[in-house]
């Protein structure tokens, strides 16, 4: 049986050895077995362990339990329960292709707002009818208005009102909000729409344009959970590799 010292472990890691310290610590790594004199003695099921937790800690998505999810499966495998870790972890791709399903899903609403097929043009709503019609609160409508999401018009009294096409606008942020879009994403696709209705809205959100300065992962939503799902399928792989008999069987299935 191979084994290795804590730097060795981080090199092949490419991590700092207080980093693998560290896993052992949080539950990420199985508790390594020291020697005579102290020192902790790892094999090649720690160097799978580390390659786990590095593969499932740099996904970008944490939100709706993703990221639990995550930390269920490295401690799962820290128990050598792998069977377990394997089932965390198809829970986890069905996690993440459920919430692409949901980003694009929103698109398609977005289209149809887009068309008229959803709100109708004609009407006038003050800002806590409309907050009260979008299952908002008005807080969160000043806020989209300090992004430069809407602009508010007023009447001759000064009262803040939504016409129509604004209603339609807010329709748009909310169903995007709901998916996770950021707030940038959206105002990108909003400035497209009003130059381009056409446009597509896919690309237009999961493309940051060369202006913006900073860059969060829900202004690329898709990409981003594209990502996270073949880390999935790579760290059902490494489960595999981990367990013999979970390996054989795959071996025969495939």
């Amino acid at each position: 049986m191979q084994i290795y010292r804590t730097n060795e472990v981080a090199a092949k890691a490419k991590v700092h050895p207080n980093t693998v310290r560290l896993y052992e610590k949080l539950h990420f790594i199985t508790e390594a077995e020291r020697s005579k004199n102290g020192y902790r003695i790892f094999t090649d099921l720690h160097i799978y362990q580390m390659k786990l937790a590095r593969i499932g800690l740099r996904a970008e998505v944490l939100h709706h339990g993703l990221r639990n999810q995550v930390l269920s499966i490295l401690h799962l495998s820290s128990d050598c329960n792998f069977a377990g870790a394997l089932q965390a972890a198809d829970l986890y791709a069905c996690m993440i292709e459920e919430e692409i399903r949901s980003a694009r899903k929103a698109i398609d609403s977005v289209r149809a707002i887009v068309e008229g097929r959803i709100c109708p043009v004609t009407l006038e709503l003050k800002r806590q009818e409309a907050s009260r019609q979008l299952g908002l609160t008005i807080d969160t409508l000043r806020n989209w208005e300090l992004n430069g999401l809407i602009t508010t018009k007023r009447k001759v009294n000064g009262y803040r009102y939504y016409d129509g096409q604004d209603f339609q606008r807010l329709l748009i942020i909310r169903t995007l909000r709901m998916a996770n879009y950021s707030l940038m994403a959206i105002l990108r696709l909003l400035k497209h729409l009003e130059h381009d209705p056409t446009a597509n809205m896919e690309v237009v959100l999961n493309t940051p344009s060369k202006n913006e300065d900073l860059i969060s992962v829900c202004d690329q939503l898709l990409v981003s959970l594209s990502t996270s799902l073949d880390d999935a399928k790579t760290m059902k792989q490494l489960l595999i590799k981990m367990n013999p008999p979970l390996y054989h069987q795959s071996l025969k299935t495939s």
